[in-house]
């Protein structure tokens, strides 16, 4: 169950010249690297849905990616590149020594871990992959499928001001407001850590790497895909997605059918955010496959 409490320590970390801030909580030797959606977001809601992990004997380990949080903002669009962002995970993980850990990512987090899974296969125990994708363009049709869903009439109004780069219409608004509460938290009053990270949301790695909302993706990584390359990640993988989830079963299966070594949970009453919609039942489905591998092989 989430919970919001201090970190055990707050750790500030140099990267490439920047400051990055990591949050580490209890002290157990199996660690749950987690790897927080975005871009641009803080790590407040993922870490305070996880350190509960840290009560059954595991360290948990968040950081702020750099432009985010308490971290560094720069202002160099350059640094905005999932390729450097796999390189700040491998930097906060020999940092803090962390060794062989758990690597847990969540939404734009996922497509970072499987990216570091792909780079760094040895200092994996295993790939937990929540809510997220390995193919954007097949996801970005899902999102038009979801769109869709809004009527022909609120579709061309979507499109027409995507055309013109006004985003900030309050009709074209209304329609993604709409989508959110549908695909991204069907709680309707969204938890506090979501609300502190959704408030501290910096746009600008946000629109340069994906787009200006969670239904467009125009950023750098709009033809990112890493289907043919999945085969290549060996350990263990759990793969959880919510039944209305912005980012569809669909793309999960696809992974699953991609990944050696897969298991698959779908929460029916989900969207985006399964460990804030059905705590409960998502906690059990972590600790379960945490348990079946701790210890991982050597």
């Amino acid at each position: 169950m989430w919970q919001q409490k201090p970190a055990d320590e707050r750790i500030e970390i140099t990267v490439d010249g920047h400051k990055v801030v990591a949050y580490s909580y209890g002290a157990g030797e199996e660690v749950v690297f987690l790897l927080n959606g975005g871009p641009g977001l803080p790590c407040d809601y993922l870490r305070d849905a996880h350190s509960f992990l840290a009560d059954h004997g595991y360290r948990v380990v968040a950081f702020d990616q750099l432009g985010c949080g308490a971290s560094d903002k720069p202002d160099d669009a350059s640094l905005w590149r999932i390729e450097r962002y796999v390189e700040e995970v491998e930097t906060v993980r020999t940092t803090l020594g962390l060794g062989r850990v758990h690597l847990l990512g969540h939404s734009w987090g996922g497509w970072l871990a499987i990216d570091y899974a792909l780079a760094y296969p040895q200092v994996l125990k295993t790939l937990i992959l929540e809510d997220t994708a390995a193919d954007l363009p097949h996801l970005m049709a899902e999102m038009h499928r979801l769109r869709a869903a809004l009527g022909p009439e609120t579709v061309e109004m979507l499109l027409a001001h995507e055309a013109d780069g006004s985003y900030d219409h309050p009709e074209y608004q209304a329609a993604i407001t709409l989508l959110n509460y549908r695909h991204v938290c069907r709680l309707q009053e969204w938890p506090a850590p979501l609300m502190a990270s959704l408030s501290d949301w910096n746009m600008a790695p946000y629109m340069a790497m994906q787009g200006p909302n969670e239904f467009l993706y125009i950023g750098n990584l709009k033809d990112w895909n890493r289907t043919a390359d999945l085969h290549k990640i060996a350990c263990p993988a759990l793969i959880t997605v919510g039944r209305h989830d912005e980012i569809t079963p669909a793309c999960a299966l696809r992974m699953k059918q991609n990944l050696t070594q897969a298991e698959m949970a779908v929460f029916a009453n989900s969207s985006h955010m399964p460990f804030y919609e059905e705590p409960a039942a998502y906690d059990a489905r972590l600790l379960a496959f945490l348990g079946k591998h701790r210890g991982g092989a050597a």
